[in-house]
C-alpha cells in the first residue's frame, strides 16, 4: 500500500499539535465543554515552545473547535462542519447514528510474523514480529464488518489486557498513552471475500465486499497500525455530499466540487425480515458466522 507523497516529510510542530487536538475533539475523547490539556502539558507532551502551543490553539479556536476562558484554560467546543472536511467515523459512532447497537467479538489477538505487504506498510522487516487483532463488528447482533489490524509490537503491546470488544485502539493509544494519531491514508475498493472473511461475515466465499484499507501515522510519520475493514455489501453503502463552492475572505471561490461529507449508511439493517438477503444459507444470512 502506498504511503503517499508526504510519508517522508515531517509536519511543522504547531500542525502536529493542531492535528492531535483536532482528532481528540472530533473522536469525542474530549466532549463539548471538557477542559483540554494545559499549555504546559502540551509543551511537555510535544516538546515545543509555548508560542507553538498557542498558535495551535488559535487555529482550533478560529475553526470553532476550541473556546478559551481567560485564566482558566482551553475547552472543547461543539465544532462545525468545514467545507472539504472528510472524516471516516468510528464504527460505534456509525452504528449509533444508524440507530443500531454496536458490539464486537475478538476472533484473534496475538503475535505473528509480518508478511511482505504488512511489513512494507509498518516499516518492518519481512517476518518481523507484529501484533494482529481480528474483530467481528456487529450491529444489533448482526455481522456488519470484519476488522483485521496489524501493529508494530511497540504499539501492539499496549493493548494487552484491555477489553477490545469495547475499547478502541485510538482511545487506548491516543488518550491514555499519548501516541497521537496525526494522519491516515485510505483506500476503498470492492473485492471478493476470501474464505476466512466470508465465514466471519456469514456470506458465501467470493461474494463482493467493500474493503477499506487504512494506514495510520503518529509523530514523525511513524506508522501506528495498518487495518483492513471488510463490510458486507448488502448492509452498508457510502454516501457522498459535494459542495460546489467555498467562501474565502468574503467571496465565493469555485473549488471543483470538494467533498463535504463521506459517511456510511446501513439501508438493509432496518429492512430485515423473511425476504432479507444474506449468507449462503439464505434467510438467516444475518446470523453470526
Amino acid at each position: 500500500m502506498r504511503r503517499g507523497p508526504a510519508a517522508g516529510r515531517r509536519l511543522p510542530r504547531h500542525e502536529e499539535v493542531t492535528l492531535w487536538l483536532r482528532d481528540q475533539i472530533e473522536s469525542r475523547c474530549y466532549a463539548h465543554g471538557d477542559r483540554l490539556p494545559s499549555e504546559k502539558e502540551l509543551q511537555e507532551r510535544f516538546r515545543v515552545s509555548r508560542i507553538t502551543v498557542r498558535r495551535a490553539l488559535q487555529t482550533l479556536e478560529a475553526d470553532g473547535l476550541v473556546f478559551r476562558r481567560q485564566g482558566v484554560g482551553s475547552f472543547a467546543a461543539k465544532g462545525r462542519l468545514r467545507q472539504g472536511l472528510v472524516r471516516l467515523t468510528d464504527f460505534a459512532e456509525d452504528m449509533v447514528q444508524a440507530g443500531l447497537k454496536p458490539s464486537s467479538r475478538i476472533l484473534f489477538h496475538g503475535r505473528e510474523g509480518a508478511s511482505a505487504p504488512i511489513a512494507s506498510c509498518l516499516g518492518l522487516a519481512e517476518g518481523a514480529a507484529c501484533i494482529r487483532l481480528d474483530r467481528l463488528r456487529l450491529g444489533d447482533g448482526q455481522p456488519i464488518a470484519l476488522d483485521q489490524t496489524w501493529l508494530p509490537t511497540e504499539y501492539g503491546r499496549r493493548l494487552e489486557g484491555r477489553d477490545l470488544t469495547e475499547e478502541t485502539i485510538y482511545r487506548i493509544l491516543g488518550a491514555e498513552h499519548g501516541i497521537p494519531v496525526l494522519r491516515g491514508h485510505y483506500r476503498i475498493e470492492a473485492v471478493e471475500a476470501e474464505p476466512e472473511v466470508a465465514k466471519a461475515l456469514g456470506i458465501g466465499a467470493h461474494q463482493p465486499v467493500l474493503r477499506i484499507s487504512r494506514l495510520t501515522y503518529t509523530t514523525g510519520n511513524k506508522p501506528i497500525y495498518f487495518q483492513k475493514r471488510y463490510y458486507r455489501s448488502d448492509r452498508v453503502a457510502y454516501e457522498v455530499e459535494l459542495e460546489r463552492a467555498s467562501r474565502h475572505e468574503g467571496g465565493v471561490v469555485p473549488v471543483g466540487m470538494p467533498l463535504r461529507s463521506f459517511a456510511p449508511v446501513f439501508p438493509q439493517m432496518h429492512e430485515r425480515g423473511s425476504g432479507s438477503q444474506g449468507g449462503p444459507e439464505g434467510g438467516g444470512g444475518g446470523r453470526e458466522g
